[in-house]
């Protein structure tokens, strides 16, 4: 294995445990064995004294107001999502129902666990630079109690030459509120064929929804299907999968006075319930512009699924679900561009090798083809991306990930032909990067990893985890490490 040819730069970000945002509590919810306290609580609290309510509400703003946005805003809303179980609701004063809010929340630390897995695309302000700087976005995985992740950013900028600055992260944290969303007919219809769900409930409503519609069209249409219909043996239950599907796509939205680190992508979904990792960002251009898109796993305590967020703003985010053989994994990474006018994509649907998936006419990812399997001594277990392919005028630049013994994480490159990314091109015979003793340690020993880097006057700059202990920066010359590559052998000498 050779020297590591990235330069590690003197830049971290390490877990911040007063990044926290306020969640809904309901003791006894979150018991083994659940049964709500609900009612007895707001009981309770309903027999307090005015004043001791009023000290009570006063000593909690006291306590929590700065560490928030809006506050009693949060209170009110947690009240309205419980207030059916008090018994005299409409008796509690104004100052009773904002302390049953409070009581019934709690704060979690979004990175107290871990901060790790970025990836970094140019931020989408860019005034106010000098000469040689660029503004980049970092997002970022974060993890915290019951190994729960959300995705958080953090504002950079880069240069001149290797210089870093990371910008404050400080200031109350904001969740995403849902907004709404156009839904796709054909991601439904993806949706249905990957559950082999085929009947005349399903083919009724996916024949009545136009190629776009929003949720009132949606409710509307299953609404009037026919009663001989909903009679059948499938009915209630294809009516139950087609709620479920549909509601994978959904959209969230910051208020406008948000900074990009105040902002936390929080899973809002039951298949995201336990996670949204891994977020790999691209900058997409088209002939309508350029916008933000990412992929992610959504993860709910048992299994995985892909998603695909879209934004044009980094302030509102769209999430649909990826459908087909190509996005059965984790770590699928977008193009930057079409080529050839295809869609493509980096996978890894059989676990362990690269492949090369293409978006067909219907919305789904195809079966892809193998780019690169493990066979280097540091990459046995298993090869992966790490993140989208970067274009150079040598072709795309894929970073990747490699697994060796004792389960350490490397990162890797190769460079497919730049029209037909099918064909690797070249590859990097030793590592661009690899554990050191200061990587070494963390919540997940032994890892460096990255989800997406960019290049600037020349620099390739990849952000990275260390063992989910913090996440560095490191560069390396563009044109080193082409220089630095191996031609790969014609695809018929290939073992």
């Amino acid at each position: 294995m050779t020297r590591s040819l990235a330069v590690r730069q003197d830049v971290t970000l390490t877990p911040d445990p007063r990044r926290v945002i306020i969640k809904l509590f309901v003791p006894g919810e979150d018991a083994a064995v659940v049964r709500t306290r609900a009612r007895a609580l707001i009981d309770r609290v309903a027999r307090l004294g005015d004043e001791e309510t009023g000290r009570l509400l006063r000593d909690t703003f006291d306590r929590f107001g700065a560490r928030h946005r809006d506050l009693a805003g949060t209170f009110h809303h947690h009240y309205d999502l419980v207030r059916h179980r008090a018994a005299r609701a409409r008796d509690l004063s104004p100052t009773s129902r904002l302390l049953v809010g409070a009581y019934f929340s709690h704060e979690y630390a979004v990175e107290a666990a871990a901060l790790c897995n970025p990836s970094m695309v140019a931020h989408p302000d860019q005034t106010e630079l000098g000469a040689g700087q660029l503004r980049v976005a970092v997002s970022l995985r974060q993890v915290g109690e019951g190994h729960v992740s959300s995705i958080g950013f953090a504002t950079a900028v880069l240069g001149p030459g290797r210089q870093i600055a990371v910008a404050d992260r400080a200031g109350p944290l904001a969740v995403g509120q849902r907004v709404g969303v156009r839904h796709r007919r054909d991601l439904l219809v993806a949706g249905l064929a990957e559950e082999d769900c085929d009947n005349e409930v399903a083919a009724t409503v996916l024949d009545a929804l136009p190629e776009w519609y929003d949720e009132a069209t949606f409710e509307r249409v299953l609404a009037n299907l026919p009663p001989d219909l909903l009679s059948r043996s499938t009915g209630l239950g294809t009516l139950e999968l087609l709620r479920r599907t549909n509601a994978g796509s959904y959209a969230t939205a910051f208020p406008a006075d948000t900074a990009l680190h105040q902002r936390v992508l929080w899973p809002a979904t039951p298949a995201e319930s336990n996670g949204m990792e891994d977020a790999r960002f691209v900058r997409f251009v088209d002939d309508s512009g350029p916008v933000f898109r990412a992929t992610y796993t959504a993860y709910d305590g048992r299994s995985i699924a892909t998603r695909a967020l879209v934004s044009s703003d980094l302030r509102r985010f769209e999430m649909t679900p990826m459908r087909g053989p190509g996005a059965r994994n984790k770590g699928i990474a977008l193009f930057p561009r079409t080529v050839g006018g295809r869609h493509l994509a980096l996978c890894r649907s059989d676990g362990e090798t690269i492949g090369l998936t293409t978006l067909d006419g219907d919305n789904r990812w195809q079966a892809p083809a193998p780019l690169h399997a493990p066979g280097e001594s540091w990459e046995l277990i298993q090869v992966g991306n790490c993140g989208s392919p970067i274009e150079t005028d040598s072709g795309w630049l894929v970073l990747t990930h490699g697994v060796g013994p004792m389960r350490r994480y490397a990162i890797g490159a190769l460079l497919l032909d730049l029209h037909r990314p099918e064909r690797v091109v070249a590859h990097l015979p030793g590592v661009l990067l690899a554990p050191d003793e200061n990587d070494r340690d963390g919540y997940v020993p032994n890892v460096v990893y990255s989800c997406g880097a960019l290049v600037h006057d020349g620099e390739l700059w990849v952000p990275y985890g260390a063992s989910d202990a913090r996440v560095g920066f490191a560069t390396v010359s563009v044109s080193a490490l082409l220089s630095a590559m191996v031609q790969a052998p014609p695809p018929g000498d290939r073992e």
